[in-house]
This record gives C-alpha cells, sequence and structure tokens, in this order.
C-alpha cells in the first residue's frame, strides 16, 4: 500500500486539500472533486498499519456498507469508496454547521434550547430508524446542525443496517460505543434495538440540560453494568430551572429497561415540540435517587437482565406509530365524529405504544371576529379544546398517550400536512363532508388534497346517505304512541 498523498497531490480524481482532524479510528481531509458533485467534500480515511486498532478496517468497512444506502438530509451524502487492497477511503459530503458538542459546552442550557436542539436531533434518529439504521454511537460530537436548525448525524462507523451483516457484533465481544452514552442493551452485547439511540438521546439531553454526564464515564465494564440498574441524579436536583414536563422526557428516555422508554424517536421529538402537554408523571416530579431498597431490588433483577431482541427497526416503529385525528370542531356532524373515533379506537387498540394526536384548525385570529387577541386566545382556543377533549372522552387513554392541538390556518388541509410532516405523523384520519351537505365542495377540496399531498396513510370517514338517513332515525327516536 502506497503512503497516503500529501497536500496537493491528487487520489483517484480527488485533490488533498488539507486534513481536518486525526481521531482513534482515522483521519478526516478536505478534499476537491475532478468532477464536481455539487456540494463540498471530505474523504475519510482508516488508521492502518502497525499499532494501529485492528477494528479501525471493521468499523470502516461498517461505515461504507451504511453510508451507500443512507438517504435524506439527516446524514452527509455518500460519493464513493477506495479500493480496500490499495487504499480504503470514504469519501462523503462536508456538511456545514456546528457541531452540537459546541452548544454542550455552555450547559447548561435554557430549557427551551434543549428542548429545540432535543428535537432536531430525535427527529434526525427517527428517519435513520425509517430506513432500518440504528447508529448505535449518538453523543454530541457526532451531530452537526446545519444552519436551518436540521441535526446531521455523522461517524456511522459502530453503526447496524438491518439488511447487512453486522461485522462489529461478529469480530467483537465487548461493549462498543461512547462511555457516557452508551445504553445498557449495548452494555450486554446487543447492537439491534433502536431504543439504544433513544438512550443515548436522552444522555445529551440531560447534559444540555445539566452540564453533567448522567452516569459519569467509567472506563471499566463494572462501571459500565451500573447503568443497567442505577437511575442518574435527577436533573431538576442538578438544574432547578428545568421544567418537570422536561425531566419526564429526559428520564423517560434514560430508563435502563427498553421496553419503559419512548417506542421511537418520533414520539420524543413529538413531547419536545409538545412540552405543555406532556404528562408529568413520578419521574418528572422526582428530586432524589431511589431509596436503598429499591436500588437493590434493581441491582438484583439487572444480574440477570436479557434485553429483548426486537425485528428489524422499521417493524418495530409499525407498532410505535403516531397518529392523528383531525376533527372538524367547526363543522361538527355527531355521526362523522362517532365513525372517526370508533376507526381511531381501532387503531389504538393494538400495543400500548400508539399516541394520538387531536387536532383541529381555525381561522387566523384576525379572521376570527372577536375584538382582540385576548378574546381569541381564551374564547376560541379554549372553546375548540373543550370540543376535541369531549371528543376523545369515550376512548379513555391515559393522558400519556393523548395531546390536543387547536391549529391556526387559512387552508385547513395544509395546515394538517405540514402538522403532519412536522411531527412525523403515521396516519391521518378525518372526515369528510356527509352527502348532499353544502360544505361538500369545501370539504372535498379538502379531502383531495389532504389524501393527495398526505406524508402518510390517510383514512377518510365518509358515511353514506343511507347511514345518515338511520342515524337520523335512531337520533328522533321511536315514534310517540299518543
Amino acid at each position: 500500500m502506497d503512503a497516503f498523498p500529501g497536500e496537493g497531490e491528487w487520489l483517484d480524481g480527488y485533490r488533498i486539500d488539507g486534513r481536518l482532524h486525526s481521531g482513534g479510528m482515522g483521519q478526516i481531509y478536505r478534499v476537491t472533486a475532478e468532477v464536481d458533485p455539487g456540494f463540498p467534500l471530505i474523504m475519510k480515511v482508516p488508521r492502518l498499519g502497525y499499532g494501529e486498532p485492528g477494528e479501525a478496517i471493521t468499523s470502516y468497512e461498517q461505515e461504507q456498507m451504511v453510508m451507500s444506502v443512507l438517504q435524506g438530509p439527516h446524514a452527509p451524502r455518500y460519493v464513493g469508496a477506495g479500493d480496500l487492497a490499495k487504499q480504503p477511503y470514504l469519501v462523503l459530503e462536508f456538511v456545514e454547521g456546528f457541531l452540537l458538542a459546541d452548544w454542550v459546552e455552555k450547559a447548561p442550557l435554557p430549557p427551551e434550547e434543549v428542548a429545540r436542539l432535543g428535537w432536531a436531533l430525535a427527529s434526525a434518529l427517527h428517519a435513520l430508524h425509517q430506513q432500518e439504521v440504528i447508529h448505535l454511537d449518538v453523543k454530541p460530537s457526532n451531530v452537526i446542525i446545519r444552519p436551518g436548525g436540521e441535526a446531521v448525524l455523522i461517524d456511522f462507523g459502530l453503526a447496524n443496517h438491518a439488511h447487512y451483516p453486522d461485522l462489529l457484533a461478529e469480530e467483537l465481544h465487548q461493549p462498543v460505543g461512547s462511555a457516557p452514552y452508551i445504553s445498557p442493551e449495548q452494555v450486554l452485547g446487543v447492537r439491534s434495538d433502536p431504543r439504544s439511540d433513544i438512550f443515548s438521546l436522552g444522555a445529551v439531553l440531560y447534559e444540555l440540560a445539566t452540564g453533567e454526564f448522567p452516569f459519569g464515564s467509567p472506563t471499566s465494564p463494572s462501571g459500565l453494568r451500573r447503568r443497567l440498574h442505577e437511575e442518574p441524579v435527577p436533573p431538576r436536583a442538578i438544574n432547578p430551572a428545568i421544567p418537570e414536563w422536561l425531566q419526564e422526557v429526559i428520564l423517560h428516555c434514560l430508563e435502563p429497561d427498553a421496553r419503559l422508554r419512548y417506542a421511537s424517536a418520533s414520539q420524543v421529538a413529538f413531547d419536545l415540540s409538545h412540552g405543555a402537554q406532556v404528562a408529568v408523571g413520578e419521574r418528572g416530579k422526582r428530586m432524589h435517587r431511589a431509596g436503598f431498597a429499591t436500588r437493590f431490588r434493581a441491582w438484583f433483577k439487572a444480574k440477570g437482565m436479557e434485553p429483548a431482541r426486537l425485528v428489524q427497526p422499521s417493524a418495530h416503529l409499525a407498532s410505535a406509530p403516531i397518529v392523528l385525528a383531525a376533527v372538524a370542531t367547526r363543522h361538527g356532524n355527531e355521526f362523522i365524529f362517532c365513525h372517526q373515533r370508533d376507526v381511531v379506537g381501532r387503531l389504538l387498540a393494538g400495543p400500548d405504544h400508539v399516541r394520538l394526536a387531536v387536532v383541529t384548525v381555525i381561522p387566523p385570529g384576525s379572521e376570527v371576529g372577536v375584538d382582540t387577541e385576548e378574546d381569541i386566545a381564551t374564547t376560541q382556543r379554549i372553546k375548540h379544546l373543550v370540543l376535541l377533549k369531549h371528543w376523545a372522552e369515550p376512548l379513555r387513554l391515559p393522558l400519556d398517550r393523548i395531546s390536543f392541538h387547536v391549529l391556526e390556518g387559512n387552508d385547513a388541509a395544509a395546515t394538517i400536512l405540514d402538522y403532519a410532516r412536522a411531527n412525523a405523523v403515521d396516519h391521518i384520519v378525518t372526515g369528510s363532508a356527509p352527502p348532499g351537505l353544502p360544505l361538500a365542495t369545501v370539504w372535498g377540496t379538502f379531502a383531495t388534497k389532504l389524501v393527495g399531498e398526505s406524508p402518510c396513510t390517510v383514512t377518510l370517514i365518509r358515511p353514506t346517505a343511507a347511514q345518515l338517513a338511520r342515524a337520523a332515525r335512531e337520533q328522533d327516536g321511536p315514534p310517540d304512541p299518543r
């Protein structure tokens, strides 16, 4: 293998423009391509030769497999790779932005900033999990925040793709990951659970909110195993400015048992963007670690802990969707409401991981016809919020599985679609106008747009004229025998 080219020299059509970073597994160079792809590039080169870590080349092969199939704005674009026998390297997009580690240096951050950054990271992780990829090395130095606020995950050398061999699992038999952020199941050698990334996300949120690691930075196997049973100091005990709802989210992510964590990163993102509606339980109110007896039981249970091995990430996500019920509170029809609620109820009858967002759209405040902005907030929003809660009452969902949202917009379909995209909604359930109503034309336009442009599944509830006639007769009751 030839010596690596120096600055200004060429390698396989790439000019080496200078070294950006030197790490334990490899080095990163800025490069210019002979054929310009239209965006800046870097070249990642694994460390080779005597005395270098053997897992560097395994990590390189793993990253090449994963990066060659990843798509979307939450990972660098893949350009090419070098011949393993001659000079292994990866050429990737150089992502413009700032490392999340830059924010960690300023921690503790204001709660709204923690929520904003956490939402961006959770959304990026959900996009990866939808593509069957688990990152398994989520930490601030592996996250870039683009100028527009999107998060980009970098360094996929420890990642696992459900459809490709896991070379690291086959060759290494010890925990692989970064000690402050690694999940309990990774400590036990399990690399197939997307909820591992949710645990690491929780550790990042904890650090942003408190300036400290939730479990320290252990260097021994026994130190790593402590997170299987030991809970962190509650964030609010370190930083009282943290609201209860944010602590609830952080500690929900950091549950030692993956089954007790959030079921998907999209649900974490949802709660971070709707903090006022997070159901605060014991986790959020906690100010001290558990007592000795509780800690002992957790320790004893962890001694025999066998984490559940999940099927591929997308199959798990299918059991943890976010369902959006778009309820037309301004044009209410009880028959449609009942049918819509029945459909939603069937969707929620599966695993407990399903989350429901009940949404309605009202005109912007200036168009509602009331006197002041205060009237808009206190009268219109509350009125429609009460109607949404009344609609959902028969579902009898616990508070941690449902939220209510009154949105403003002139175009109801566009407003709902924007909300669905921003919150990674998996299924929209809404009603169409009943036959014969004047609204039919307007509502038909709404339904057409919603179905045609939706990023997810849409179920449209449309009762027939016969069903409506039967409902009217039932509502009128039997004829008066007098």
